[in-house]
């Protein structure tokens, strides 16, 4: 994988930017802002967000979108709660039946949008509601999860610095969330699948004449969104020790938001995987200095975040049209120069 300075990597620039002048800012202003404790809160509080929004990443670049993960994640902690505290299932059993149930059910959507060329859209958003429904009609109170498994998985953690008061620890949901982002950098730019997935959201037609898996790729795109929202799950029933129903409500928008401001085009075809962990990063910077400041409605957090998504939705524009007059004026003068070699002497 190469870094080039391109139409693809400035947005990502862009947003490493924001990102560090974000922090800055709030370093500056609140004391104990740049402490390790609250880095690692910071990634910790939006770890389930982040692994939902890996699976997006995939489903955006390849063209597509997937509006079901929100309601996915609260099914998983539904049938999860369901499971465990009121048939006794053990959660080491439970865990991955959720997982391959939400890859499954993301492979079907994906099958739905390929077989019968049906809107992403329109799918998902069936998906979304199907996904919410099954979950209030097994429960529509939610599940405190006091399994001594849960309890002592939630309370797992890895120590990098300190002691006592000052001890830095990164606990077993923010290692899910670093973790599943290694895993996806690796299969975006080191594998065929991620290979076909740029090249479907680059041009589907061109992908098809080339003779690359669209079918299978894309059905692939939407089962692994499925299980990185069921993954999410997980990581929100072990950072909450609960299972609701009404929980991870507009998660989808957030997920799409984080992907958007990584710099990852919403046409498809362009954007790198780290870019989502900047903007998920972004999100957990904007809620800490909130947090920091107190008397800030939780409400900012919107406000800023739909300011961010215009301007590099602008922004995203701009390079594009750009680069197309570039392309434009390149393929004038190769042609201007054909036709000056061809003419009579």
């Amino acid at each position: 994988m190469r870094f080039r300075l391109n139409e693809n990597t400035i947005p990502l620039l862009a947003t490493a930017l924001v990102c560090l002048l974000l922090f800055s800012a709030g370093s500056l202003r609140f004391e104990g802002f740049a402490s390790g404790r609250n880095v690692v809160g910071m990634v910790n509080d939006n770890a389930f967000l982040g692994v939902v929004a890996i699976g997006m990443t995939f489903v955006i670049l390849s063209g597509g979108i997937d509006l079901s993960v929100g309601s996915v994640v609260a099914l998983t902690g539904v049938m999860i709660g369901w499971a465990v505290q009121r048939k006794g299932w053990h959660p080491a059993l439970v865990v991955p039946a959720v997982l391959l149930g939400g890859a499954l059910f993301g492979a079907a959507m994906g099958s739905l949008i390929h077989f019968f060329r049906l809107p992403p859209f329109l799918v998902t958003l069936a998906g979304m509601f199907l996904a919410r429904g099954v979950a209030f009609v097994i429960s529509t109170e939610s599940f405190a999860l006091d399994h001594p498994w849960y309890a002592g998985a939630s309370g797992w953690e890895i120590v990098l610095a300190g002691q006592g008061r000052t001890r830095v620890a990164l606990p077993l949901t923010a290692v899910m969330f670093l973790g599943a982002l290694a895993v996806a950098v690796y299969v975006a730019h080191f594998t065929p699948f991620g290979r076909n997935v740029y090249a479907i959201g680059g041009n589907e037609h061109s992908s098809l004449l080339m003779g690359l898996p669209v079918g299978r790729t894309k059905i692939g795109v939407y089962a692994l969104s499925g299980f990185t929202a069921a993954l999410g799950g997980v990581v929100f029933t072990l950072y909450t020790l609960s299972g609701d129903p009404r929980s991870a409500v507009g998660l989808e928008l957030d997920a799409i938001a984080a992907v958007v401001i990584g710099g990852t085009l919403l046409t498809g075809g362009a954007g790198y995987v780290a870019g989502t962990l900047f903007g998920v990063l972004i999100l957990g910077i904007i809620q800490s200095a909130i947090a920091f400041e107190g008397k800030w409605s939780s409400w900012w957090t919107r406000i800023v975040i739909g300011i961010l998504l215009f301007a590099f939705i602008a922004l995203q524009k701009l390079i594009t049209h750009l680069s197309a007059r570039a392309t434009k004026r390149m393929q004038l003068k190769q042609t201007s120069a054909a036709a000056a070699l061809a003419a009579p002497a």
